[in-house]
């Protein structure tokens, strides 16, 4: 049986796969209609069905964050069907094979600048501007961060070097989005087991050069705290929160 409808309207980025997949499953269940984006359509279909009777209420919307033409596209969509949006959740992101950074090319790093960055930024504009026109007018962005937004794993400099700005861009939203009961806050997540942290059960390299296997946790701990964060009224904002394996070596020396 679906649950009852809350009338929320919510966007998922990087909804096909992983972290992106289990929010907006979560959402789905937990009533909220949800707007479904990524690079491609099957993997969204995928999550969709996935759903079951929730998924009625989803729009799956195949798109390149990091392509302003594409982002617009994708809010034509939501005002369309749904005539708002009460919850952004800003997830789509790459990673890169770890690579030394004297080797890292300008390529991939503009790569990963273009949907880490540059694409949570796309999102959070057009969402910001959404939210700014409609009646009741605001909403609430969640950026997803990371543990690289503290610290770095080794051979990662995109990545780490564009969690570090989302968080910029996290402040400055929340300054930005006041006036209008825009919040903004950040999830930095550790380790949720995903395929693309498969390679923790293999294991990954440390600081000091050794390969260690990591532990990891239910990815849908992160929806669980998505919905929390999203549970709160308006004039509450959970600024920053960090959801992470609890064994992981990042808190200490490892």
């Amino acid at each position: 049986m679906a649950a009852q409808h809350t009338g929320r309207v919510a966007l998922v980025t990087g909804a096909g796969t992983g972290i992106g997949r289990s929010v907006a499953l979560g959402l789905l269940g937990a009533g909220y209609s949800v707007a479904l984006a990524g690079r491609r359509q099957e993997p969204l279909d995928e999550t969709v069905s996935l759903a079951g009777a929730a998924g009625a209420q989803a729009l799956p919307v195949a798109t390149d964050v990091a392509d302003p033409a594409g982002v617009a596209a994708l809010f034509d969509a939501i005002r369309a069907r749904f005539g708002r949006i009460d919850l952004v959740f800003n997830n789509a992101g790459l990673n890169a094979p770890g690579t030394p950074f004297e080797d890292l090319s300008y390529e991939k790093w503009s790569e990963i600048v273009g949907v880490n960055l540059t694409g949570s930024f796309l999102v959070a504009q057009a969402a910001f501007r959404m939210m700014k026109e409609q009646t009741p007018q605001g909403g609430r962005i969640i950026n997803n961060g990371s543990i690289s937004a503290h610290a770095p794993r080794p051979d990662s400099a995109p990545y780490t070097a564009t969690k570090h700005a989302v968080t910029g861009l996290t402040k400055s939203i929340s300054l930005d989005g006041r006036k209008y009961d825009i919040a903004c806050g950040q999830i930095d997540i550790g380790n949720a087991a995903t395929p693309m942290t498969q390679r923790m059960q293999r294991g990954v390299k440390q600081a000091d050069g050794e390969v260690k296997v990591e532990p990891t946790m239910d990815v849908d701990n992160v929806a669980t705290t998505i919905l929390f964060m999203d549970s709160l009224p308006i004039d509450a904002n959970v600024q920053f929160v960090t959801v992470m394996a609890t064994k992981m070596p990042f808190v200490g020396r490892g």
